[in-house]
C-alpha cells in the first residue's frame, strides 16, 4: 500500500479532552474563494484531562491568518501551525478566550466536507470530521459548547443566511452585504454545526408542540421548486407529532429548518435545528417522483428529525459509539414508517435490506462489529452494520425485555443523559436497571462482528404428546475476531395446528409466552400437551438478525405460507422454499441443466394475484422472489453470478408460464382509475401491478414487453412510468431502447429523473451494460463532481448488477476501481463508497475472485491514495 498508513484510532485508547470549550462565537465573511472565519472560543482546562498538556487543535487544509489569547496576539514562537493542526505548547491553566482567524476556499472544496460552494450557494457538512476544515478546533464529539454564529454575505447572491438555533439579529453590513446572527442555546459538538447561504425559495408552516411551543417550520429549496417541498413539510409535522406520542419527545427551538441541496455526500444531516438534505430526499411531485420517493422522503425526514433527541440532545462520546445515535434512530424511523404505512410490509422491506447489505458486509473482508474497536478512517464506518444491524439490536432488546420495560428504559435514558455525550454502556445500563436483566452478555451484540447462524431441528413424539426443539448457534470468524461467544437471542416461536390456528405453548408444566431466550451454544425446548404434530414457526417477525437453517420440510413451510398468523413468517416460509429451489437450480445451471420448480411454488405465488386479495403491498412482497444476492449469500462460497441469474430467470419463466392469465388479469384489474396519490393503499396497488408485469415480461416474453410498453405510454404518474421502463430494461428488445430514448428526451433536464434513468440502465443484467455505462459517463448529463450522478450510474452498476459487475472477463472490476481512482483526490468519500461493491469478492468462484483481487491490488499500488480509499482497499485485501 503506497499510501502512508495513518495511525489507527482505538477505542481502548480513549481519553477525555485536555481542554473544554464552553462557548463558540463564529463570524463568517463569505467569499467564493476567500471566506474568512473568525472563531472565538471560551475555553478552560478539563478537570479530567492532563493538567500540563499542550492545546492541540485539529485542522484540515486550513490557512491561519492570526491567533490570539485573551486579546494578545500569538507569534511564531507561541504556536506550531500547519494546515492539519495548531498546537499551543503553554496555554493558560485557567479559563481563557482563544481567537482564531482562518481563510478557506469554499469554491475549491470538491470533497464537500466543511464549508463548500456549489450552484452559487454555500453549504456545510461537518460529520464526522468536517468542522476542522473550517477552523482549528477540538473536533471530537465529546466537546460540547453553546454556539453563536454571525454569517455575512452579499445580499444579491445570498439573501438567505442560515445557521443553527434561533435567529437573534439581522442587519446591513455595507457594500451591498448583510448579516444574520443565530444562537443555539443547546450544547452540541462541532459535527452538528451547520451554515447555509444562498438564493433559495422557502415553504413555511408551523407546529404547536405538546407543551404549547409554537414552532416555525421552513423548507428551503431552489426557486421554482417550492411546490415539490410540500410533502416534506407534511412529513416534518407528522414526525414531530409521532415523536411526542411514541417517545414523549418535544421539539426545543423556535424554528426547525430543512435545506435541500444538489451536491451532498450523504442522504441528509441532522445539524441542530438546520437539517441539510440531499434534494432527492426532499423534492417530490406526481410528475417527478415515484411511490418509493415519497416513502423515502417521509422516512428520511423523520430520521433526521428524530436525531434531535437521539444524536443532538444526547450525542456520542466518541465515534466508536456511532450506533448509539444511528442504530437507535434507524429503529425509531422504522417504527414511524410502520405506524404510518404497513407494519408487516415495512418489516419485510427492512429485513430484505438488512440481508442484502449488512449480511453481505458481515460475510466479507469489511466485516466489523456494531461498535468497532479500531478504525483508520471514520467516514468508512457509516455502514449497514452501524445503521441497520444497530437498529436490529435495539429491536431485539425491545422484544427481549418487553414493550413496557423498553419505553421505561428510553425514558430513563433521556432523563439521565440529556445534554451529555454517551457510550453504549450508559445506554444499555438504563434497560438493565428498569428490567432487572443482566446485560453483560447482551454487550456481545455490540462487540462481536458476524451474523449468528442458528440451526434448528425438531422431533414430535405422538406418545408423549411433545415437540422437542433443538437449537444451536455459532458465529463464523471475522477479520480480527477468530473466536466468538454465543449471543443473546430472543426467539419468538409459534406452533401452528392442522386447522391453521396457533396452539398454546406449554413448557415445563406451565403456559409459556412466545419469546424464548437462547444465549448458550445449544438449547432444547420441549413443548407439551400437543395432540397433533404442529408446524413450527421460528423467529417470528424476524426476532433476531440470524441466518436460520432448519429441518422444517417444504410441506410445512408451504402450509405456513398460507396459514401462519405472523405475516413476516408467512412471507418468509415461501421465500425459504423458493430459495432452496434456487440454490439447487444454480448448481444445475453450472452443469448446463435446468431444474423444474415445485408446482406448489407457482401456486403459492399465484395467490398474491387472486382477485380477492386486498392487501396489495403485502401481496407484492409475496410475489417478489429471493434476489440474486440472497441466493449468493445462501451458497456462501465459489459463487457463480451467471449461474444464479440463470436459475432465477428459470423460476421467473416458470411463474410466467403457470400464471400468465392471472398476471394479465391483475395488471388490468390494478390499473389506475383516478388521480395519482402516494398513499399506502394506492402505492400497494401499483407495487403489485409491477410485480405482475415483471413476471409477465420474464426473459423478454412478448405479452409482457408489450404490456410494459403500453403502461409506459399511458402512465399518468412517474411510478408507473419508471417501473415500466425498469421492466423493459431487463431484456434486449426494441421497446427497451425506444423507451429509454423517449424518457431522456422528455425528462433529460431534470437531474433527479436523470438519476433514475442512469440507475435503470446501469442495473440491467445485459452484456452491453458496461459499454452503455461508459458511454453515459461521457454524456453531458453526467457530472463526476456530483455524488448523486456517480451513485446512480457507477454505484448502481457496482452494487446493483451482480452479473455485469462480476463479468467473467474482469472488466466490471477494473471499471469501478478506475472510477474510484479518479475520484480519490477530488471526493474520497464517494470513491470509498463505490468500493463497497467489492465487499463479497472473496465468495466468488476462483477465476472471478482472482480478477477482483487483481483490480484491488492495482488500486492499492497507486501513489497518494486518500485515507478513505486506502482504508477500504487495505481491509478488502487483508490476509488475502
Amino acid at each position: 500500500m503506497r499510501a502512508e498508513d495513518p495511525r489507527p484510532v482505538r477505542l481502548s485508547e480513549y481519553r477525555p479532552s485536555d481542554f473544554l470549550i464552553d462557548e463558540v462565537h463564529l463570524d463568517f465573511r463569505l467569499e467564493p474563494s476567500a471566506t474568512r472565519v473568525t472563531a472565538t472560543l471560551k475555553m478552560r482546562p478539563n478537570p479530567l484531562g492532563d493538567a500540563g498538556a499542550a492545546l492541540k487543535l485539529d485542522g484540515d487544509e486550513l490557512k491561519l491568518v492570526s491567533a490570539s489569547i485573551d486579546g494578545m496576539a500569538l507569534g511564531e514562537g507561541d504556536l506550531d501551525v500547519s494546515p492539519e493542526r495548531l498546537v499551543i505548547a503553554n496555554p493558560p491553566r485557567g479559563a481563557f478566550e482563544l481567537e482564531i482567524v482562518t481563510e478557506i476556499d469554499p469554491a475549491a472544496n470538491t470533497k464537500l466536507m466543511g464549508l463548500y460552494r456549489s450552484n452559487a450557494s454555500y453549504t456545510t457538512q461537518c460529520e464526522a470530521e468536517g468542522f476542522r476544515r473550517i477552523t482549528y478546533f477540538l473536533d471530537r464529539p465529546d466537546v460540547l459548547a453553546v454556539y453563536t454564529t454571525r454569517v455575512e454575505g452579499p445580499k444579491d447572491e445570498c439573501p438567505v443566511l442560515l445557521s443553527n438555533g434561533d435567529l437573534v439579529e439581522t442587519g446591513e453590513a455595507g457594500e451591498g452585504r448583510h448579516y444574520a446572527v443565530w444562537h443555539d442555546p443547546w450544547k452540541k459538538p462541532s459535527y452538528l454545526f451547520a451554515l447555509v447561504a444562498g438564493d433559495l425559495g422557502v415553504v413555511e408552516d408551523s407546529f404547536v408542540t405538546m407543551g404549547g411551543r409554537d414552532v416555525a417550520l421552513k423548507v428551503f429549496v431552489e426557486h421554482g421548486r417550492e411546490d415539490q417541498a410540500l410533502h416534506a413539510m407534511e412529513a416534518i409535522k407528522a414526525s414531530m407529532k409521532w415523536d411526542e406520542e411514541a417517545f414523549g419527545r418535544e421539539y426545543d427551538l423556535d424554528v426547525f429548518m430543512v435545506v435541500a441541496v444538489s451536491h451532498f455526500n450523504m442522504g441528509a444531516m441532522e445539524n441542530k435545528g438546520l437539517n441539510v438534505f440531499n434534494d432527492k430526499y426532499v423534492l417530490a411531485s406526481p410528475e417527478t417522483a415515484t411511490d418509493g420517493d415519497y416513502a423515502n422522503i417521509e422516512a428520511i425526514i423523520a430520521h433526521e428529525y428524530f436525531h434531535n433527541w437521539t444524536g443532538d440532545r444526547i450525542t456520542c462520546r466518541d465515534w466508536f459509539q456511532l450506533c448509539l445515535k444511528e442504530g437507535l434512530t434507524v429503529f425509531r424511523d422504522q417504527e414511524f414508517t410502520s405506524d404510518r404505512r404497513s407494519r408487516p410490509v415495512k418489516r419485510i422491506q427492512d429485513v430484505r435490506n438488512l440481508r442484502a447489505l449488512q449480511f453481505a458486509e458481515d460475510a466479507g473482508p469489511l466485516s466489523h462489529p456494531v461498535r468497532p474497536q479500531i478504525y483508520h478512517e471514520i467516514n468508512n464506518f457509516y455502514t449497514p452494520t452501524v445503521y441497520e444491524k444497530g437498529a436490529e439490536v435495539i429491536r431485539m432488546l425491545k422484544t427481549w425485555i418487553g414493550d413496557e420495560h423498553f419505553r421505561s428504559g428510553m425514558d430513563l435514558y433521556f432523563e439521565r443523559h440529556d445534554g451529555e455525550a454517551c457510550t453504549i454502556e450508559q445506554f444499555v445500563a438504563c434497560f438493565g436497571e428498569v428490567s432487572g436483566r443482566d446485560m453483560s452478555a447482551w454487550m456481545r451484540w455490540y462487540d462481536q462482528a458476524g451474523t449468528p447462524e442458528v440451526a434448528a431441528t425438531s422431533a414430535y413424539d405422538a406418545t408423549a404428546r411433545t415437540l422437542t426443539l433443538e437449537l444451536s448457534q455459532k458465529t463464523r470468524p471475522t477479520p480480527g475476531q477468530p473466536t466468538k461467544l454465543p449471543v443473546v437471542l430472543p426467539v419468538t416461536i409459534g406452533l401452528v395446528g392442522q386447522d391453521g390456528r396457533d396452539l398454546p405453548l406449554k413448557v415445563g408444566g406451565r403456559e409459556a409466552g412466545p419469546v424464548f431466550t437462547f444465549e448458550t451454544d445449544s438449547k432444547a425446548i420441549v413443548f407439551e400437551d400437543l395432540a397433533e404434530r404442529p408446524a413450527l414457526s421460528l423467529f417470528r417477525n424476524f426476532s433476531a438478525p440470524v441466518k436460520l437453517s432448519s429441518d422444517i420440510s417444504n410441506d410445512d413451510l408451504l402450509f405456513l405460507a398460507g396459514h401462519d398468523s405472523d405475516p413476516f413468517n408467512r412471507w418468509q416460509s415461501l421465500q425459504t422454499v423458493a430459495l432452496r429451489h434456487l440454490v439447487e437450480a444454480t448448481a444445475a445451471a453450472r452443469d448446463g441443466r435446468a431444474l423444474t420448480p415445485d408446482p406448489r411454488i407457482v401456486e403459492a405465488v399465484g395467490r398474491a394475484f387472486d382477485p380477492h386479495e386486498t392487501d396489495y403491498a403485502y401481496a407484492a412482497q409475496v410475489a417478489s422472489l429471493p434476489s440474486e444476492g440472497d441466493v449468493a449469500r445462501e451458497i456462501g462460497e465459489n459463487v457463480d453470478p451467471d449461474a444464479i441469474h440463470a436459475a432465477r430467470l428459470g423460476l421467473k419463466r416458470a411463474l410466467h408460464d403457470g400464471l400468465s392469465g392471472a398476471l394479465a388479469g391483475a395488471i388490468e384489474r390494478l390499473a389506475e382509475t383516478g388521480p395519482y396519490a402516494p398513499d399506502p393503499v394506492s402505492a400497494g396497488r401499483r407495487a403489485l401491478k409491477v410485480a405482475a408485469l415483471d413476471l409477465l415480461a420474464a426473459d423478454g416474453a412478448r405479452a409482457g414487453v408489450e404490456a410494459a410498453r403500453n403502461l409506459y405510454s399511458s402512465a399518468g404518474n412517474m411510478t408507473d412510468r419508471v417501473m415500466a421502463m425498469q421492466v423493459l430494461s431487463l431484456s434486449a428488445t426494441p421497446e427497451r431502447d425506444e423507451t429509454l430514448a423517449e424518457f431522456a428526451a422528455t425528462y433529460g433536464t431534470n437531474p433527479l429523473l436523470v438519476d433514475k434513468w442512469f440507475l435503470i440502465q446501469a442495473s440491467a443484467p445485459l452484456p452491453d451494460t458496461l459499454s452503455r455505462v461508459e458511454a453515459l459517463m461521457a454524456s453531458p448529463a453526467f457530472d463526476i463532481k456530483n455524488p448523486n450522478r456517480v451513485r446512480s450510474l457507477i454505484g448502481a452498476f457496482g452494487a446493483g448488477n451482480p452479473t455485469q459487475f462480476n463479468r467473467a472477463d474482469g472488466r466490471g472490476y477494473d471499471f469501478v476501481a478506475g472510477v474510484a481512482a479518479e475520484l480519490n483526490s477530488t471526493n474520497p468519500q464517494v470513491a470509498a463508497r463505490l468500493l463497497g461493491a467489492f465487499r463479497t469478492w472473496r465468495a466468488l468462484e476462483p477465476e472471478r475472485r482472482a480478477k477482483a483481487e487483481a483490480a484491488l491490488r492495482r488500486l492499492a499500488e497507486l501513489p497518494r491514495l486518500s485515507p478513505d480509499v486506502a482504508d477500504i482497499v487495505r481491509r478488502a485485501l487483508a490476509a488475502a
